[in-house]
């Protein structure tokens, strides 16, 4: 598995734990959505490729309309130390985690805020289609800051974005182009995407680590991840359209949508 120069950097040893505290999880309703379109009703095997330290896998095993029905999640993640995270809080024996992949194992396959590192959109839509078994789906999910419904929050990422490098962000939207690849063509239906918006609470501190937490920002050098950390805790203490939940313990909230791909094999 081809992993991009920055994320393996950014995602390797010692900035795990990090990202599995302050990341954000993923909300029931996505979870319901999911489990409404997927094909198979009962003993869902699951493929799960870029499984990051585990944060979807946890959600998903607590969800009650999957708990019961999961048969099987084998999770794919390149990052050795993600890997060790995940094996430390992902407890259930249905669950694997490799460095590697699968032939013909899942009726899902589930790529949580990943794909859009993939660095060859067409022989990702073969691989995928050679994975799934026949009548299976494909879910893409990420989780983002949504900048349009708070000034703090798009100041926020106007500050991080500078050190994105050219990296293949997610909010760049390359990922698209997979759906006008041959092989997606030849083997999947039409893409059908869901964006929800929601929010969640928050304070200072954890949004200054969860900026920390982006592995263009986790790979800089200490002098400037310092200036970029002290600029995020600016930006939130002026907190222009900062919301708050409770002023007293500094907790306010956190504007974020969740956007679904969901495709059916033909």
């Amino acid at each position: 598995m081809s992993v991009h120069v920055t994320a393996q950097a950014g995602f390797g040893q010692g900035t795990n734990e990090l990202y599995d505290r302050v990341r954000p999880s993923y909300q029931d309703f996505s979870l319901d959505y999911i489990r409404d379109v997927a094909k198979q009703t009962v003993s869902v095997r699951i493929v799960e490729i870029g499984a990051g330290t585990g944060i979807f896998t946890r959600a998903l095993l607590a969800h009650p309309r999957w708990t019961s029905d999961v048969q099987q999640i084998k999770a794919v993640e390149p990052s050795a130390g993600m890997r060790e995270v995940f094996e430390k809080t992902v407890i259930d024996e249905r669950v694997t985690v490799h460095d590697g992949t699968f032939d013909n194992t899942g009726s899902a396959l589930i790529e949580d805020q990943a794909f859009h590192w993939c660095p060859d959109y067409d022989k990702a839509s073969a691989e995928f289609a050679r994975i799934l078994k026949p009548g299976g789906s494909l879910v893409l999910i990420w989780n983002l800051e949504d900048r349009g419904r708070a000034r703090w929050v798009a100041q926020l990422r106007d500050r991080i974005e500078i050190h994105e490098q050219g990296t293949p962000q997610f909010r760049l939207n390359l990922w698209h182009q997979t759906f006008e690849t041959v092989s997606y063509r030849e083997f999947f239906e039409s893409p059908v995407e869901k964006i929800w918006p929601y929010k969640l609470p928050t304070n200072v501190d954890i949004v200054v680590d969860r900026a920390s937490s982006k592995s263009y920002i986790a790979v800089l050098p200490p002098i400037d991840k310092a200036e970029v950390q002290a600029d995020v805790r600016r930006i939130v203490d002026e907190g222009e359209d900062k919301v708050w939940i409770d002023k007293e313990k500094g907790v306010f909230e956190y504007p974020y949508q969740i956007f679904v791909v969901v495709a059916h094999l033909k």
